[in-house]
C-alpha cells in the first residue's frame, strides 16, 4: 500500500450549482512536503498492442488497441507509478482518483487486499481514456476490481454534463457506488461516506457482484433494519474524530448553515450527501478546499490553544488541488480543469479549457528542483512567502486570489463567446490558444506579488535593529 496521507472531495449536482454545472473536486495530499506536479493532456492512441505494468506494485494489464484524448496531473517522479489523478478526457467525462478511505478489520478478514491489485497510482491512467460517462466509470473500474482486485481502499468520483457517481472500493473485491442527486452536494474526508444502499433503485445505486451475500455469509451487518455501507464495511475510531470527521464539519457549516446546526466535529453520523441550501459557486468550492478552520478555534494559523486539535482540509502537504467543472455549454466541449499548485490557502486556481491538445510550459516541464519559471515552483515559493509573515501578507494574498477570480470569470465569458461559433480542429485550437495566455496571465500575476512580498518581507525580519541614521 502506498505511503499516502489524505484527501478531501467535494462533489457538487448541476441543480445545486450556480452555474448549472456538474462539479467532481479534490485536494490531493501527500506525506511529502514537496511533491512536484505536472499538467499534461495525453494524447488519443490508436491501434495501440502494449501491455501496461506498474512500477508500484506490478499489477499487469493489456491496454485498450484504442484509448481517448485527456487532461491529467501526473507526479514527476513515476517510480511509484504515474499517479495521474485527474482529468477530463475528449467525450467530456472527468474523473478524479481516488480519496482514500479505511476499511474496518472485520470485512477485511474475509477480503483482503490483493498485493499485485489496482491501486491510486493506475486508475487513472487505467481507466480515464476508455469511459464515454461517468455512470461507465463506475462499471469499467468496478470490470476492472473483478479481474484484478484492489491493492487499496479507495473512493473514486465519475462526472460528466449529466450526472456525477461517487464509488468506494473498500475491500479486495467489494464497493458500491452512489449517483449524488442534482440538487445535492457531498464532501468526504478519507472515511467510508456511502451509507444506505437500495438495491431495488439501480439507476441511483450500483454494488460489486455477490456484496450482499458476501455481508450476510460473514455476519457483517451491525445494524438490524438498514444496509448502511459505511456501518458495515467503514470504520468509527478516536483518529476519525480527530483527523476526519472535523473535515466535514466545517464543509457543513459552510454549505448547509441552517442544516448543519448542532453538529460537532468530532460527530460520527454526519450525513454524506446534503440539499444546498443555497446555490454553490465555483468560489465556493475553492473557499472550502482552502480552508483551515477559519474563524474558529481550531484554525492553525491562529494562536488558540486548540489550534492543532483537528486536521484541516488546506494542508501545505497538498501536492494539487484540482475543480472540475463539467459544463453544459457548446456541446459539452468547454469544459473546464482548474488546477491549484502550491497550498490551497495561499495560491489560486486556474481554468483551463479541457477540450484542448496541449498544456503550457510552465505546466508542462517541471523540474526537479525549484525554478520561477515553472507554475508549481512559482506557486510553492509564493506559498512559503505568505506562510512565513501570514499576518501581514494574508490580506494581499487574499486581494491577488479575488482579483484572479474576477479576471477569470470574465476570460471564460470571452472564450464562451468566440467558441460558440467553432467546431472541430478550430475549437480545439483556440481553446488550446487560450490556455497558454491564462497560464501567461496567471505567472505573472503570481511573480509580481511574490517579488513583492519578498520584498516586505525583508523589513519583518527578527535580525533588524533600530538604526542611527548617522551612521
Amino acid at each position: 500500500m502506498q505511503n499516502k496521507d489524505a484527501c478531501t472531495s467535494i462533489m457538487v449536482g448541476k441543480k445545486a450549482s450556480l452555474d448549472g454545472a456538474n462539479y467532481i473536486a479534490r485536494n490531493e495530499d501527500r506525506v511529502k512536503a514537496i511533491e512536484p506536479k505536472q499538467f499534461l493532456v495525453k494524447p488519443a492512441v490508436k491501434e495501440r498492442h502494449e501491455t501496461y505494468v506498474s512500477p508500484y506494485n506490478k499489477v499487469t494489464i493489456a491496454l485498450p488497441e484504442e484509448g481517448m484524448r485527456y487532461t491529467s496531473t501526473p507526479t514527476l517522479d513515476q517510480t511509484a507509478g504515474p499517479n495521474e489523478e485527474d482529468g477530463i478526457n475528449e467525450a467530456n467525462v472527468a474523473a478524479s482518483f481516488t480519496e482514500s478511505v479505511y476499511a474496518n478489520d472485520r470485512v477485511l478478514a474475509y477480503d483482503p487486499y490483493v498485493k499485485n491489485g489496482l491501486a491510486e497510482d493506475s486508475l487513472c491512467t487505467l481507466v480515464l481514456p476508455y469511459i464515454h460517462s461517468a455512470r461507465e466509470g463506475v462499471e469499467y473500474t468496478g470490470k476492472l476490481i473483478a479481474e484484478l482486485g484492489s491493492a487499496e481502499r479507495n473512493g473514486m468520483q465519475f462526472a460528466d454534463a449529466d450526472d456525477i457517481w461517487y464509488m468506494e472500493v473498500v475491500t479486495g473485491h467489494q464497493w458500491v457506488a452512489v449517483r449524488i442527486p442534482d440538487d445535492c452536494y457531498a464532501v468526504t474526508p478519507n472515511q467510508v461516506a456511502i451509507e444506505d444502499i437500495d438495491f431495488d433503485d439501480p439507476d441511483n445505486y450500483m454494488w460489486a457482484d455477490g456484496i450482499q451475500e458476501f455481508v450476510k455469509e460473514h455476519q457483517l451487518n451491525p445494524d438490524h433494519d438498514r444496509w448502511d455501507f459505511r456501518h458495515i464495511f467503514g470504520t468509527s475510531t478516536q483518529k476519525d474524530r480527530h483527523y476526519n470527521t472535523p473535515r466535514t464539519w466545517f464543509a457543513q457549516r459552510y454549505l448547509s448553515p441552517n442544516a448543519s446546526l448542532g453538529q460537532r466535529p468530532e460527530d460520527s453520523e454526519m450525513p454524506f450527501i446534503r440539499k444546498a441550501e443555497f446555490k454553490i459557486a465555483n468560489e465556493d468550492i475553492q473557499y472550502v478546499l482552502k480552508s483551515h478552520f477559519n474563524e474558529t478555534p481550531y484554525d492553525p494559523m491562529g494562536d488558540a490553544p486548540e489550534r492543532k486539535t483537528y486536521r484541516a482540509i488546506s494542508l501545505s502537504r497538498t501536492a494539487q488541488s484540482h475543480i472540475l467543472q463539467m459544463r453544459n455549454l457548446n456541446k459539452y466541449k468547454t469544459s473546464i480543469h482548474w488546477i491549484e499548485l502550491g497550498v490551497p490557502a495561499f495560491n489560486p486556481y486556474v481554468p483551463f479549457f479541457a477540450n484542448a491538445d496541449d498544456t503550457d510550459e510552465s505546466y508542462r516541464n517541471v523540474p526537479e528542483k525549484m525554478n520561477l519559471e515553472s507554475a508549481f515552483w512559482l506557486n510553492e515559493a509564493l506559498a512559503e512567502v505568505v506562510e512565513s509573515h501570514y499576518q501581514e501578507f494574508m490580506e494581499k494574498d487574499e486581494d491577488y486570489q479575488k482579483e484572479l477570480n474576477e479576471w477569470a470569470r470574465r476570460k471564460i465569458a470571452q472564450v464562451d463567446k468566440e467558441a460558440a461559433s467553432l467546431e472541430g480542429q478550430a475549437l480545439i485550437d483556440y481553446l488550446t490558444e487560450q490556455n497558454h495566455e491564462i497560464a501567461s496571465h496567471y505567472n505573472e500575476r503570481t511573480k509580481a506579488l511574490f517579488f513583492e512580498l519578498l520584498t516586505e518581507g525583508c523589513e519583518l525580519s527578527k535580525m533588524s535593529f533600530k538604526m542611527d541614521p548617522n551612521l
